[in-house]
């Protein structure tokens, strides 16, 4: 089913400091190049799972929403195997990120919630999967730190039909 973008209009402006913490209170910590994180292997387009001062996490990238390939009772979405594919390119296993929280630590499943971006280029990892055309614009306030910058790039993926806008329809 394609999926089109509503405009959208925030009324509230909202201030966001972002900690890149391990998302418990204790300060990660953070190596020259600005990782706290270490990539272990991507569940799905967006989801990782990460090593955090030891600790693994699954880490769901806030903001976006790829097709499914592993959510129980759902079958694998148009577009789906792509998404998790491009984010494997994006962040293979052993990628030291940076992880930067927003207003909430976690969602409903306990996942750590985040904007990723790679220690060695800085590249944000949320942003470009959306800007490829890999993700829709999925937004939960107050988690809106980022929303501007996913709703323009979630329009021109759209408009020039990259990924899954020209390979879904419905």
């Amino acid at each position: 089913m394609r999926r089109h973008l509503t405009a959208l209009t925030l009324a509230v402006t909202l201030t966001v400091t972002a900690v890149s913490s391990a998302c418990t209170g204790d300060e990660a910590a953070v190596s020259r190049d600005g990782a706290n994180a270490t990539v272990v292997r991507v569940v799905d387009g967006d989801t990782v799972q990460v090593d955090i001062d030891g600790q693994r996490e699954k880490l769901r990238l806030i903001g976006i929403d790829t097709p499914e390939t592993v959510k129980p009772d759902t079958p694998v979405q148009c577009y789906g195997p792509e998404a998790s594919a491009f984010t494997k390119q994006l962040l293979p296993e052993g990628t030291a990120v940076r992880i930067e929280r927003d207003v909430e630590a976690r969602d409903d499943y306990g996942r750590l919630l985040g904007y990723v971006y790679r220690a060695d280029d800085g590249l944000f990892v949320n942003l470009e999967i959306v800007a490829q055309g890999y993700a829709a614009l999925l937004t939960f306030p107050p988690n809106v730190a980022h929303v501007d910058e996913f709703v323009a790039a979630a329009r021109a993926a759209e408009r020039e039909n990259l990924g899954l806008w020209s390979a879904c329809s419905g």
